[in-house]
């Protein structure tokens, strides 16, 4: 499975605060929403590779050593000189919530990843797992849709996790609009309930997942804090909310995905693998809610 996107370094203030003046110690913690997930499959038992980069410090070689003790294949990740890797400042509030302020900005870092490779990488993969992170800038836009048109040319399976962040966009229009044209040909697309809504306009979950279905997603999977979550494509299934100690949420999304994702990939993308995985997705999702970090 290949996947597009760029790790960070979370530097967690591990207690909740009402604000930032009132943190005092900081703990970095692998973080990035693809680079998660990459991670976390890759644990799982997944082949995975990363198209990303870091800069070439001393964090982005601690970034590099998660991703290749993980069992990432990094052939597709470069640390790139002249640039300063990002760190993201992450308080949290009493409900786990968190707040980044980013420091450091990447560079096209899949552009620089896939520069001139982008055919040869997706024909050696068995599959693309994209999410809007790379669809912001212009560049990495062209090279992700590129990645995601060549994929469902070679009949390989795409998962789509839209971890829609509006700040990062100039317009909403353009990040709606954006997120909306990978859902054709997916697989799997896999949104939280916010995403599911603002993607189609439909507040019903239900109605929102036959939009997506409508609109090309082979399957739907919408997660749902209160209600759990739900899988709506050749097979139906719904799976409750469980239980956790919560402490952050940074990541849990990341980690019901990986698990969907390194399940897939292990079963060479049998799509019923997905519905077979929910339950553990949904456990993995609140277990992740229990630890700092999304890869602790």
């Amino acid at each position: 499975m290949l996947c597009l996107g760029e790790p960070l370094v979370d530097l967690i203030c591990e207690r909740p605060v009402g604000s930032l003046t009132e943190a005092d110690t900081f703990v970095p913690h692998f973080g990035g929403a693809v680079a998660n997930v990459a991670l976390l499959s890759a644990r799982a038992g997944a082949r995975v590779a990363l198209a990303a980069g870091a800069g070439a410090d001393e964090w982005g070689r601690w970034l590099a050593n998660k991703l290749d003790r993980a069992g990432v294949d990094l052939s597709h990740f470069k640390l790139i000189e002249d640039m300063q890797t990002p760190l993201a400042v992450t308080t949290l509030d009493q409900l786990g919530e968190p707040s980044f302020r980013i420091y450091g900005e990447s560079r096209a870092t899949v552009v620089n990843a896939l520069w001139g490779g982008v055919e040869e990488a997706v024909a050696a993969s068995g599959g693309l797992f994209i999410s809007t992170g790379t669809l912001v800038g212009q560049a990495e836009r062209e090279v992700t849709m590129r990645a995601r048109d060549l994929a469902l040319a070679l009949d390989h399976p795409v998962i789509f996790d839209p971890n829609l962040r509006l700040h990062r966009w100039n317009s909403r229009t353009d990040a709606i609009a954006s997120a909306n044209a990978c859902v054709p040909g997916a697989m799997l697309v896999r949104v939280n309930a916010a995403e599911a809504r603002l993607l189609t306009g439909e507040d019903d979950l239900e109605r929102a997942a036959l939009a997506l279905r409508k609109a090309g997603a082979r399957n739907v999977v919408i997660s749902d804090r209160l209600r759990g979550a739900m899988l709506r494509g050749k097979i139906r299934l719904d799976v409750p909310v469980v239980p956790a100690r919560v402490v952050s949420r940074i990541g849990a999304g990341n980690a019901l995905t990986a698990t969907l994702l390194a399940r897939l990939q292990i079963t060479g993308y049998y799509e019923p693998a997905i519905a077979a995985a929910l339950k553990d997705a949904m456990a993995d999702s609140a277990r992740a809610c229990e630890r700092w970090g999304a890869c602790d």
